[in-house]
């Protein structure tokens, strides 16, 4: 037998604001519960689905989607060359943590991908015009603006990872510092005297904090120069032919090198190239540790010892938060963002670094 239909309901069907009055909660919160929105109570969950059934509520979503300005699309936006996207593994975990969070809910995602200054300003317009709901940003360089023209648009957005120790923007990151400290600790308990590293892009917060880490557990070894000896690091772009190149330049400058810290598994997998171009077995000459513990890392010879951080936890739980604002955001369209009966400022944008772990492989 259908659902009676709420008294003063039109011919339409019952509205949001009567799935909300029976539930005894606020529109904005019952719209949350409708789209999936982590941000509220298992009570008030079961509050607002029980009376969706009793009114037989179906959300109309084209006509919710003109009234509000709503398009139920969320843009993932990655600022690199197709070559990046498609070798490195760290982006399809992401994408997979991505998308499988958005599996429960009526969100399309829109796959974006940006390569120069004429993208970033064109996806910028797309964005201020609200052409998607939200955006998440996986790769961000330092000196890239995007993030801060999405804020000044009133675009929700959530970044993979941080620009600076100081961003003020929503993120997910993972311990990078620690991470890279227990790799180098783990080389220097294993006996090894000249550990070395390759980097990622030092325009990249991510980069600067596992290259931090390598210092920091030099440092509490008591092995490290003032300054720093730079002949043991070596930048690389998170690409296996950076890592390559590092290691080459590395066994240049000090052909004793016999442990090397790289910042990315695929890095690792191009320094591993370099040392059998030049002789060097693996562990046995020189230790490898990388930084994912992707595919690649499980599937080199010998197996890579590396630094896992859980990539598609991270892609999951940064739809959680972008979920979240954008709740926020139709809570109070103006843009307003009162939270606890004041205004909201960067301190309250909401933030998670999830921890890292070293697994132990034969390349080291």
């Amino acid at each position: 037998m259908p659902a009676a239909r709420a008294e003063g309901a039109g011919k339409s069907g019952p509205t949001l604001e009567q799935v909300a009055a029976r539930a005894g909660v606020g529109r904005g919160t019952a719209s949350r519960v409708i789209n999936g929105s982590p941000r509220v109570s298992e009570r008030t969950r079961a509050a607002v689905q029980a009376a969706v059934a009793e009114l037989g509520y179906v959300p109309n979503r084209a006509a919710r989607a003109l009234a509000a300005g709503s398009m139920d699309a969320i843009a993932l936006v990655v600022p690199e060359q197709e070559n990046r996207l498609f070798a490195e593994p760290y982006f399809s975990e992401i994408l997979r943590g991505v998308s499988t969070e958005l599996g429960d809910t009526d969100m399309q995602l829109l796959l974006t991908l940006i390569r120069d200054q004429r993208g970033r300003e064109r996806f910028a317009q797309y964005a201020a015009a609200h052409r998607v709901d939200g955006v998440l940003l996986v790769s961000i360089h330092g000196d890239d603006p995007l993030p801060d023209l999405l804020r000044d648009a009133g675009m929700p957005a959530v970044l993979s990872g941080r620009r600076s120790h100081a961003e003020q923007l929503p993120y997910v990151d993972s311990d990078n510092l620690l991470g890279a400290q227990i790799a180098v600790e783990h080389l220097l308990g294993r006996g090894r005297r000249k550990v070395a590293t390759i980097t990622g892009p030092l325009d990249m917060y991510v980069a600067r904090c596992r290259l931090e880490g390598y210092h920091e557990a030099l440092r509490a070894a008591g092995r490290t120069r003032t300054p720093p000896d730079g002949r043991l690091v070596a930048e690389g772009d998170f690409t296996e032919e950076g890592g390559r190149r590092g290691m080459l330049e590395l066994l240049r400058r000090d052909p004793e090198v016999d442990a090397v810290f790289c910042a990315s598994d695929v890095m690792a997998a191009g320094a591993r190239l370099a040392l059998r171009e030049t002789g060097r077995r693996v562990p046995d000459d020189v230790a490898l540790v990388g930084f994912d513990d992707s595919a690649v890392a499980r599937h080199m010879d010998p197996p890579l010892t590396t630094v896992r951080q859980p990539i598609e936890e991270m892609g999951r739980a940064m739809v959680r938060m972008l979920l979240d604002l954008m709740a926020r955001a139709q809570d109070d369209p103006q843009g307003q963002h009162r939270a606890e009966g004041r205004e909201m400022t960067d301190d309250d944008q909401p933030r998670l670094v999830l921890p890292t772990e070293l697994i132990r492989r034969r390349s080291s």
